[in-house]
């Protein structure tokens, strides 16, 4: 008799995530709110760093808003802009008429298509919660960082869309929700891959709906629906919609109903880190004391 475990259902279909995405990325842009807000919180953090990049690789570059402003805060510098699906780097190149130069690159994060040490920045916003080998990716980047070069992004932790994910479960015991990963994950990640001196610090936000329906609505515009293995096939019964949604009722506040998002931020070098900005004000924390911030705060609060 064969006891061997089956699949993990949590496992993302990759297909299915580039699809969703090639899918999405016309209408990426007017519902993307939280993820230009996690954008400039991270674009933001590279101020407190003294970096003069030569070439700069956008992991997951999604339309390309930060590679505009990439390109415009280090003049001069050679962008690479990577995403796993062709609709997202077609609007890249229509929308931000400064990307029209550059030759984006159809790939995925785990098998980068660029030489060793060739790369100063890797700056990634919220792409990693769509890789299943954190592993790899990061070796990749580990491998592709010049000496001293920088590693910066976001990603999404557990916490992220717990109401979502508690309401289904009153339903039935199938995947709606993508897992998302911990923190503290992340952090070892990158010690296997060899990336120097993590720095790492998460934050909460409540982004609010009329009804459970506007944040499904959001989650579709975006591409970010259940692209796990596990998650249900063909089309959801009226009973069960009509079940779930009332089990998120239980969740309103003050006549709205919340959707929690868990950003976590980190930060690592290839090698040795260069000095810090003048005046920047950073704060190394070590991985082991780690914390985290006050949750339930409103995107711009």
């Amino acid at each position: 008799m064969n006891t061997a475990p089956g699949p993990d259902p949590q496992t993302l279909d990759s297909g299915e995530v580039r699809r969703a995405f090639d899918r999405a990325s016309a209408s990426y842009d007017a519902s993307a709110v939280l993820q230009s807000r996690v954008r400039d919180e991270l674009l933001d953090r590279l101020k407190y760093v003294r970096l003069e990049p030569r070439v700069i690789l956008d992991a997951g570059c999604g339309t390309g808003h930060a590679g505009r402003a990439l390109l415009k805060r280090y003049r001069g510098s050679r962008l690479i802009a990577l995403d796993i699906a062709e609709g997202m780097l077609h609007q890249a190149r229509r929308r931000r008429p400064m990307l029209r130069r550059l030759d984006p690159i159809c790939a995925d994060a785990a098998a980068l298509p660029l030489p060793d040490a060739s790369v100063d920045l890797i700056f990634s916003n919220l792409m990693l919660q769509w890789c299943n080998d954190l592993d790899a990716v990061f070796a990749e980047f580990r491998r592709v960082l010049a000496p001293g070069g920088l590693l910066s992004f976001a990603s999404f932790g557990p916490d992220t869309l717990h109401e979502l994910r508690n309401a289904w479960r009153q339903v039935d015991d199938q995947v709606h929700v993508s897992r998302f990963i911990d923190m503290h994950d992340l952090g070892d990640a990158m010690v296997r891959s060899g990336l120097a001196e993590p720095v790492m610090d998460v934050d909460y936000f409540c982004v609010t709906y009329e009804d459970v329906f506007g944040l499904m609505r959001d989650l579709k515009a975006i591409g970010a629906h259940n692209a796990a293995r596990g998650r249900p096939r063909g089309l959801t019964g009226r009973g069960r919609l009509r079940a779930f949604a009332q089990a998120y009722e239980k969740h309103r506040r003050d006549g709205r109903l919340p959707a929690t998002w868990e950003v976590v931020y980190g930060q690592a070098w290839g090698s040795s880190a260069p000095a810090m900005a003048a005046g920047g004000g950073e704060t190394r924390v070590p991985l082991t004391a780690i914390g985290r911030r006050g949750r339930d705060r409103e995107p711009g609060s």
